[in-house]
């Protein structure tokens, strides 16, 4: 089927049958669904269960596919049935209307709609997994939504809640910019997140041994060497909500606040586990004991290596990452709260290479990527990414879309202007 009226029809009966399937099979719920079909429950907020029976009207329709008049589009269908008086459309014969969709050309359909493959699984149809449909797509309790609904219930009308929550910036898994896979990480990098994968599938071993020791860790290294890309992209990975915190921020104009906004952000923390709270700035600690109002930042400082003493991944599925510009401000105090120091070094040679490779795997570039990993030692990956995206516009403004030796050295150029004009301002 290749037209635009054809493809209409196939939109409207893969929506006719996931309703049908969720009203029969009732284990099925909100993480099952495709994410373009999650409006079509009246499920709200955090619960992934779904209120039956579903049912499909001409409004519904609209509002789920953007499809008006959708039951123009499948009247035809001998297995769909409608009600004029509700305006319900609905399938009279499963099986049958099943059988017919999964002999269109439809294979992509079912790959991406768990309901769908969970059903031809169970009717031993084609060469189709539930499982695999399911890991394909994004999970509900994964997606902004859910994560929105859950800090909201949590923090209701609270105001103490609400100002810690004004304070950070928190992201669903399904935000994350990018994944493990895009990131280039270095061996210590990669065992960190293994060891955390692997704690959190056996947290409950770990209580019951009362290993509490694990899941505080401190990422140290220069700017844009990919401190907070990783804590994200481990947010991604182990499904979890990032909160992100520069502790900066947190420090009110009334200093006599700051200690109680650290107190409530760690509470939101703990309420909203299983999560991610990534503090940024950690240096903070340091610079602030030499502020005038060293009384109000002392308290500030207390609070929080109080907060840290007491959270704690096994008990609390509160996974703690603190991250610093600059290590050796740190004193003992700080260091010893951690338990897993990761180093974010600039990356060598060949991490430059392989860093270039995957962020010009979707563009057209005509570098040789070992001369340019050579020619940018002391880039950062961050300072790769800003070249790469410069070159990309210079080519736009050849109305070009290749990116030539010339792009690529503008791009470089850029950077080295950013970095002289960053030196020159400190002096």
């Amino acid at each position: 089927m290749s037209t635009e009226t054809d493809i209409m029809s196939l939109e409207v009966l893969e929506l006719l049958l996931t309703a049908e399937i969720v009203n029969k099979y009732e284990n099925l719920n909100m993480d099952d669904l495709p994410v373009k079909f999650r409006k079509l429950t009246c499920a709200k907020g955090c619960n992934i269960d779904i209120e039956r029976p579903v049912t499909v009207s001409e409004s519904v329709a609209d509002k789920v596919l953007g499809i008006s008049d959708a039951y123009s589009h499948v009247s035809k269908n001998p297995f769909v049935k409608y009600d004029d008086f509700g305006k319900r459309i609905g399938i009279s014969a499963l099986e049958a209307a099943a059988g017919w969709f999964f002999r269109q050309d439809c294979k992509e359909r079912v790959k991406n709609n768990p309901v769908l493959a969970y059903y031809y699984e169970q009717a031993k149809m084609g060469d189709v997994s539930y499982e695999e449909s399911k890991n394909s797509i994004v999970r509900y309790q994964d997606s902004k939504e859910y994560l929105e609904a859950r800090i909201e219930e949590i923090v209701g009308d609270d105001e103490e809640l609400k100002s810690a929550r004004n304070l950070i910036l928190i992201s669903s898994p399904e935000e994350g910019e990018y994944s493990l896979e895009d990131l280039v990480c270095t061996a210590r990098q990669e065992e960190t997140i293994r060891k955390i994968d692997i704690a959190l599938k056996n947290l409950d071993f770990l209580r019951e041994r009362k290993i509490y020791e694990l899941g505080k860790l401190l990422f140290v290294g220069p700017p844009g060497t990919g401190k907070t890309s990783l804590a994200l992209a481990m947010a991604k990975k182990l499904r979890m909500p990032l909160l992100e915190v520069r502790l900066a921020m947190v420090t009110s104009q009334y200093l006599g606040e700051t200690s109680k906004n650290i107190d409530r952000i760690f509470d939101l923390a703990r309420r909203l586990s299983p999560c991610i709270l990534f503090i940024d700035e950690f240096d903070f600690v340091a610079r602030s004991r030499v502020t005038e109002d060293n009384g109000a930042m002392k308290r500030a400082v207390n609070m929080l290596l109080k907060n840290i003493d007491t959270i704690s991944f096994v008990k609390n599925g509160v996974l703690l990452i603190g991250a610093t510009n600059h290590p050796g401000m740190l004193d003992e105090a700080a260091w010893r709260r951690f338990d897993d120091v990761v180093e974010f070094p600039l990356p060598d040679l060949l991490m430059r290479k392989k860093i270039l490779l995957k962020i010009t795997k979707e563009l057209d570039c005509t570098c040789n990527y070992d001369e340019l990993a050579e020619d940018t030692e002391g880039f950062t990956g961050a300072d790769l990414r800003i070249m790469i995206k410069e070159s990309v516009i210079s080519a736009l403004m050849r109305d070009s879309f290749v990116m030539t030796a010339s792009d690529i050295e503008q791009g470089m150029d850029s950077v080295r202007d950013r970095d002289n004009i960053r030196q020159s301002a400190s002096i």
